[in-house]
């Protein structure tokens, strides 16, 4: 029983030896700690402040959503018995 203990870490320790590669899990940690340490904009990027007053800004426009709206609505309504006459069928005569 004890060899088995001591063979277990032995063959893990010769599998860690025959492959020494790159370490994902590290260089991913490491990225992240390095990207906190960078600046939020660089100087190019970097637009006026808006907490400052006299910082530039567009105009403005206003542009009304009811603009080309006009009233179809006639200003007198036409009798409803001459209107509703003139779109029956005419009766045919045999």
């Amino acid at each position: 029983m004890t060899t088995l203990f001591e063979a277990r870490p032995a063959a893990v320790q010769s599998a860690r030896s025959r492959h020494v590669g790159f370490h994902w899990p590290v260089l991913a940690t490491i990225a992240i700690a390095l990207s906190g340490c960078m600046p939020a904009t660089t100087a190019p990027l970097a637009q006026a402040d808006p907490a400052d007053p006299a910082a530039p800004v567009k105009r403005v426009g206003y542009r009304s959503t009811i603009a080309p709206y006009s009233s179809l609505r006639p200003a007198t309504p036409a009798p409803w018995r001459e209107r509703n006459d003139s779109v029956t069928p005419q009766k045919q005569d045999r």
